[in-house]
């Protein structure tokens, strides 16, 4: 069974798949369409959830190497 990246993506990032599609700049039905699949999802937001996720885990790590600086 292929994976299904945009609701993967939103559930790594904390997010409803409506929060993504704000987040991201399009409307909650584009992103509805892509995680179901009735519409290919494109290069560019594939390549966004990619830069999304990488964030977060920079982020956390960030925190992480702060919050042990701080101690």
């Amino acid at each position: 069974m292929e994976k299904n990246i945009v609701k993967e993506t939103a559930k790594e990032l904390g997010m409803t798949q409506k929060q993504l599609a704000e987040y991201i700049g399009v409307h909650e039905d584009t992103v509805s369409k892509w995680s179901r699949g009735a519409i290919d999802t494109p290069a560019w937001a594939l390549k966004m959830f990619e830069l999304l996720k990488t964030e977060k885990k920079f982020n956390t790590l960030k925190q992480i190497f702060s919050d042990d600086l701080n101690k």
